[in-house]
């Protein structure tokens, strides 16, 4: 399936601008952008084999959460919110913190003693640091037609190796792998039209009050925006990309060394990675049937688009192909209160915990062609694109009312122009 532009809004189908590549099946995730040179394109797979490498010790950490970056984002899409007690790792992650403290960097959060800021449930040897168990509880919400819409969202139970329970006051927060498209292009935002897209007071009074996350940069060693992650916690492509080495493979590298200084990560493994994972393609979105035309009207009417912003310009880029570039990512890579029924209670950095950063949305039609068993929302617990709009809240409940309450012709109206994403 090749996306046309022809009945499109000027330029949408284009999503990535010159970098988009015209590919809508299960592959579409796997492009380097379409703008590279030929030396970029050698350095992009340069850096898919660290990234699809399934590591053994004694380079995979002691503990980790799996064993390959690509065993979360198969395709380069989501992973599943997943865990397994196997020996090979789980999809699905926990992140913890204490809610007071001395933080491990300023402005930070606290780590739990013994067990840092991310729970790792598989071990190399002995056991992991933890056991979790994930059920799922299942509710219903109407809409306005009275037809019952299905909702569950996740249970998440810790017990330590000894067979206990966790200590009292630990913010937990149950979170699965985004999609990795475009990270590049986002990383090219400058700062200033992030704080431009910013309205922490609502001083346009429609209610959607979006706020930078102010995060610590370990490489510049000062504050700066946050724009990666499910709450913005880091400033860009390769401290992300270390993080989850580190993190979730329990591979050290040159952001994050072992005691002795050594990494089991060569530099060159890291910034190939960087690279590939910067300059993966997002795909062009599909034609537009008149459902969907329409679905794209009510996006802005249903004021979806107050925090999915369709249309940025990235700035300046160390990789010259990502900058200037007018992208349709449907974000504003902003902080929003989406209400209490998507609360993690676990504040990260200057984000509470009902603020979520808004995911970007292209490729978004593509997820369950590229993992049928993917899942939405930071927790993967919206089952399909209905579900994930009916969870929102906070800043978005004005949007949220207008689909569940609208004519069923308009919502299938929304979600079929969100499938061409």
């Amino acid at each position: 399936m090749v996306a046309g532009c022809g009945d499109n809004l000027e330029g949408e189908d284009r999503q990535g601008g010159a970098t988009t590549v015209d590919d809508r099946t299960r592959e579409a995730f796997n492009h380097p952008a379409a703008n590279l040179d030929e030396e970029q394109q050698r350095l992009h797979q340069f850096g898919r084999g660290p990234f699809n490498f399934l590591w053994a010790a004694p380079q995979l950490g002691r503990l980790f959460n799996h064993n390959a970056c690509l065993a979360c984002h198969a395709g380069n899409g989501r992973g599943l919110s997943e865990i397994d007690r196997g020996p090979f790792g789980s999809q699905a992650l926990v992140r913890v913190s204490l809610a007071a403290g001395t933080p491990d960097v300023p402005g930070g959060n606290v780590s739990v003693p013994g067990l840092g800021q991310q729970l790792q449930d598989h071990a190399t040897n002995g056991l992991p640091e933890v056991f979790i168990e994930v059920t799922w509880r299942e509710t219903a919400v109407y809409y306005g037609d009275g037809e019952a819409q299905p909702m569950r969202s996740p249970f998440v139970e810790i017990m330590q190796p000894n067979g206990t329970a966790m200590p009292a006051g630990i913010g937990v927060s149950y979170r699965q792998a985004p999609a990795m498209i475009g990270l590049g292009l986002l990383e090219a935002i400058a700062d200033e039209t992030l704080e431009a897209l910013a309205d922490p007071e609502d001083a346009d009074g429609d209610g959607i009050s979006g706020r930078v996350n102010v995060v610590w940069d370990a490489v510049t060693a000062s504050p700066r925006i946050g724009r990666f992650g499910h709450k913005a916690t880091e400033v860009d492509v390769l401290q992300q990309t270390a993080g989850a080495f580190v993190n979730d493979i329990g591979l050290s590298n040159l952001l994050h060394l072992d005691t002795d200084g050594m990494r089991d990560l060569t530099d060159d493994q890291l910034a190939h990675t960087t690279f590939f994972v910067s300059t993966l393609a997002v795909p062009a979105a599909a034609p537009r049937g008149a459902s969907a035309q329409l679905g794209r009207t009510l996006f802005d009417d249903f004021t979806c688009s107050g925090c999915h912003t369709p249309t940025i310009t990235t700035g300046a880029h160390s990789i010259p192909q990502l900058a200037d570039q007018t992208i349709h990512p449907y974000t504003d890579l902003l902080l929003h209160d989406v209400g209490d029924l998507l609360s993690d209670a676990r504040s990260d950095f200057a984000a509470t915990g009902v603020e979520w950063r808004t995911p970007p949305l292209w490729g978004l039609g593509l997820v369950q062609i590229i993992q049928p068993a993917a899942t939405f929302l930071h927790d993967g617990r919206a089952r399909t694109l209905a579900e994930a709009i009916l969870w929102h809240g906070g800043e978005a409940q004005t949007g949220r009312e207008a689909f569940r309450t609208a004519p069923r012709s308009d919502r299938d109206a929304l979600i079929a122009f969100l499938e061409t994403l």
